[in-house]
């Protein structure tokens, strides 16, 4: 007996688009199962069904699995209306149709995850899986001990009260009057990591995210990718799962 999935799931594990704007064309009549146009949310397919997304066949392409150093003043996007750089400008050459996985600022630099597995993109960035991200961060002005402390208990910002983080003062300079701090997180909120030093009146003046549950950015250079082992892939799987 063939497997059923939803039809959304089976749209963003192709890779076309995430499982939110697969659904959004769902609404929008813009899929065809069998050539019937299905715009019920939660259809059942099988992996035999003939779909398409707006005229064009679904595929099942080779899954693809790339760790990028992502330099500063890169949009992390497949495009930019106002014609920025994003971050897959660096992979001309890929045949397959790759999307980041989460984000990262336009300012902050680090290790970003891309792929086509959207499958996999869900289960590296919903809140529930707790991937655990370290982030390098430069302050102005120096971070307290009792801040340290409320970082690591969790403070409230103006969308809720964030995870408990780990934080760790790798220096601090009296003349320039900054700090330098490492903090670890396990959610993915917008400019979260921002947001939680300036909840202190700290402004961050330079940002890198250094790992990625077991990854590092070790080797690369900003602009350098690498594909991930199929060891690691499975690595972070079982990690989310085990933090479900």
């Amino acid at each position: 007996m063939e497997q059923l999935d939803r039809l959304q799931k089976v749209i963003a594990r192709s890779g076309v688009t995430s499982r939110r704007k697969a659904e959004a064309l769902i609404e929008e009549g813009k899929v065809t199962v069998n050539g019937e146009v299905i715009k019920t949310l939660g259809t059942k397919v099988k992996p035999s069904d003939r779909i398409e997304v707006e005229g064009i066949p679904l595929e099942n392409p080779d899954k693809v699995y790339i760790l990028f150093h992502k330099p500063t003043k890169v949009i992390t996007s497949v495009s930019d209306d106002k014609g920025r750089t994003v971050v897959t400008d660096f992979f001309p050459q890929l045949e397959e149709r790759v999307f980041p996985v989460g984000r990262l600022d336009y300012d902050t630099s680090g290790l970003l995850l891309l792929t086509n597995d959207g499958e996999f993109a869900n289960q590296m960035t919903h809140p529930r899986y707790k991937v655990k991200k370290k982030y390098v961060a430069k302050l102005k002005g120096y971070l307290l001990r009792e801040q340290v402390r409320q970082l690591e208990k969790g403070i409230m910002l103006e969308d809720g009260k964030t995870a408990p983080a780990i934080v760790k003062v790798k220096s601090q300079d009296r003349e320039k009057n900054s700090t330098l701090v490492e903090i670890t997180i396990s959610e993915g909120r917008n400019r979260q990591v921002r947001r939680m030093f300036s909840h202190f009146g700290h402004e961050v003046v330079k940002l890198s995210r250094v790992e990625y549950g077991p990854l590092n950015l070790k080797g690369l250079n900003a602009g350098d990718a690498r594909d991930l082992s199929p060891h690691e892939v499975k690595t972070l799987r079982n990690l989310a799962q085990n933090q479900s």
